[in-house]
C-alpha cells in the first residue's frame, strides 16, 4: 500500500510540475467555461445502447458549431464529423456514447435518474457507469482546441461518436454503413478510455494486445428426467453440467501455452424446479476471453468437444448431446499497433512526463474499438487509458482493504476534471503532432 501511495504522489507531483503551456491553460479555461457543464449534461442524461438519439444530437450540435461537416445516423445513432485543413494525413478520433442499465448510487448532485427501454423492450435505470460521458466531453474538448489551432496542423481530422460499445455492436454497425467508404479513410485511429483501476493523473498504454477477444457461449445440457429417488432410470443433466464445468477448466490449464492467457468462466447455471426432480435440461452461460485468433479457436472448439465428450461418457444418446451456441458477433481483441502505440506514448510522455505515462499489462476486458483495425484496409489503431479514480477515494478504500468502485459500478464517480482535461490534452497533442503543418509524422 505504501508503494502504491508513493506512486500516486509521484504522479501528482509530475503532473503538477509539467510546463503549463498555452494548450493546457486553454483547456483548463475551457473546462471551467464549457466542458464541465457539458460533462454534467451527458452524465445526467445517459441513454442505452442503440438508443443514443438525444446524446448523439447534442454531440453533433457541439461539433458542428466548430465548423466540422457532421453526418448523423451512421450505423444507427452514430455520427461522423470531418474537418479538412489542407494537405496531409487523415486522423480519426473516436468516442463512444452509450450508457449502462445500472441505477446510479454515486450521490452526485447531477447523478442520473434516467430510465430507458432497451432494444428488447426491457425498461431499466440508465447510468454512464463506464465513463463514456468523459469520452464524449474530451472529444468535444479536443475538437474545440484543434478547430482553434488550424494554423498549427495540416490534413484531415475525422471525429466519430460511436453507439453501442457496451453491446460490442456499434463499431461494426458504423463500418457496415460505410464509415471507411463514405468518409475520408484514416491513416490511423486513436481513442482513449477513462479507467477506474488507475489513479487520476496517470495515463496507461499497452503496445500489441491490450484487451481481449470476448465470446459469450451458451450450452444446453440435455438429459432424461426422473424422480430424484430413482436417478438410475434417468440421465442427470445437473451432474453432467458439473462434470462439464470442471472439465472446461483444463482448456486453459492444460491445452493453452502457459505463457499465454485465456479465461473460461461459467457465469450462470440454471436448471431444475424442485428438490426431488431430475430435470430434462440445464442451461450454462459462459464468457470466454483470449487474445489471439488461434487461442480463441482452441477455446471455443474445446468447449464443444468437452461438452460432447462428457455427455458420451455419461451415456447420453448422441441425439441428446449438449448444444453449444457461440453468440455472434463477438468482440475481437484490441490490438494496439506497436509502432503507433509507441509514437502516441512518446507524444504523451513529452507532455506529461515519464512518471505519469506508464506501459501497463493487458487486461481481459473487451472493447469493440478493435474493429477499426480489423478491416481490409489494415489501419493502425491506438487506445490509451486515462486514470479516473480520485486519489482520496483510492486511499480510503485501500485503507479498508477494499478495491475502489471502478467501471460498471453503480458507485463509479471519476475525477471528471482531471480525466477530461488530461484526455483532451492528450488527444489534442497527438493530433497536432500527427497532423503537422508539414504533413509529416
Amino acid at each position: 500500500m505504501r508503494a502504491f501511495l508513493a506512486s500516486v504522489a509521484a504522479i501528482a507531483l509530475s503532473a503538477g510540475a509539467a510546463a503549463q503551456d498555452d494548450l493546457r491553460r486553454d483547456i483548463e479555461i475551457d473546462y471551467s467555461d464549457h466542458l464541465e457543464a457539458l460533462y454534467q449534461h451527458f452524465h445526467a442524461n445517459p441513454e442505452l445502447s442503440l438508443m443514443e438519439v438525444e446524446t448523439a444530437a447534442r454531440l453533433a450540435e457541439e461539433i458542428r458549431s466548430l465548423g466540422f461537416e457532421v453526418t448523423e445516423n451512421v450505423g444507427g445513432t452514430g455520427l461522423v464529423a470531418v474537418l479538412e485543413n489542407g494537405e496531409g494525413p487523415t486522423l480519426m478520433l473516436r468516442a463512444d456514447m452509450d450508457g449502462l442499465p445500472i441505477e446510479e448510487n454515486t450521490g452526485l448532485d447531477f447523478a442520473s435518474t434516467a430510465m430507458g427501454t432497451d432494444r428488447r423492450g426491457q425498461e431499466s435505470f440508465v447510468m454512464h457507469a463506464c465513463a463514456h460521458d468523459t469520452h464524449m466531453t474530451a472529444l468535444v474538448g479536443a475538437a474545440r482546441q484543434l478547430a482553434a489551432r488550424r494554423d498549427q496542423w495540416s490534413g484531415t481530422l475525422v471525429l466519430i461518436g460511436q453507439p453501442a460499445e457496451e453491446l460490442g455492436l456499434g463499431a461494426q454497425m458504423m463500418l457496415d454503413d460505410g464509415l471507411f467508404e463514405r468518409f475520408p479513410l484514416p491513416d490511423a485511429v486513436v481513442s482513449f478510455h477513462t479507467f477506474g483501476a488507475i489513479p487520476a493523473g496517470m495515463i496507461g498504454y499497452v503496445p500489441g494486445y491490450a484487451m481481449a477477444n470476448v465470446d459469450s457461449v451458451d450450452i444446453t445440457v440435455r438429459g432424461i428426467g426422473a424422480h430424484g429417488s430413482t436417478p438410475h432410470v434417468g440421465r442427470d443433466p445437473v451432474l453432467l453440467s458439473a462434470q462439464i464445468i470442471t472439465a472446461l477448466q483444463t482448456l486453459v490449464s492444460r491445452e493453452m501455452n502457459p505463457l499465454e492467457s485465456g479465461v473460461v468462466t461459467v457465469g450462470a447455471i440454471n436448471g431444475g424446479t424442485k428438490h426431488n426432480i431430475i430435470p430434462d435440461e440445464v442451461h450454462l452461460q459462459i464468457t470466454v476471453r483470449s487474445y489471439s485468433d488461434a487461442n480463441r479457436e482452441l477455446l471455443l472448439s474445446g468447449i464443444e468437444r468437452i461438452a460432447h465428450g462428457q455427455a458420451a461418457s455419461a451415456g447420453i444418446p448422441e441425439d441428446l448431446w449438449p448444444t453449444v451456441e457461440v453468440e455472434e458477433p463477438y468482440t475481437p481483441a484490441t490490438y494496439n499497433d506497436p509502432e503507433l502505440a509507441e509514437y502516441g506514448a512518446g507524444v504523451l510522455r513529452e507532455r506529461f512526463g515519464n512518471v505519469a505515462v506508464r506501459e501497463l499489462d493487458p487486461v481481459m476486458g473487451g472493447e469493440d474499438f478493435s474493429r477499426y483495425g480489423r478491416t481490409e484496409h489494415d489501419i493502425p489503431i491506438f487506445m490509451f487509458w486515462v486514470g479516473g479514480t480520485p486519489e482520496d477515494v483510492l486511499v480510503d478504500y485501500q485503507s479498508r482493504g477494499l478495491s475502489a468502485p471502478g467501471n460498471h459500478s453503480a458507485l463509479f464517480a471519476p475525477d471528471a476534471e482531471t480525466s477530461i482535461t488530461m484526455a483532451t490534452e492528450g488527444m489534442t497533442a497527438i493530433a497536432l503532432d500527427y497532423l503537422q503543418a508539414s504533413g509529416a509524422q
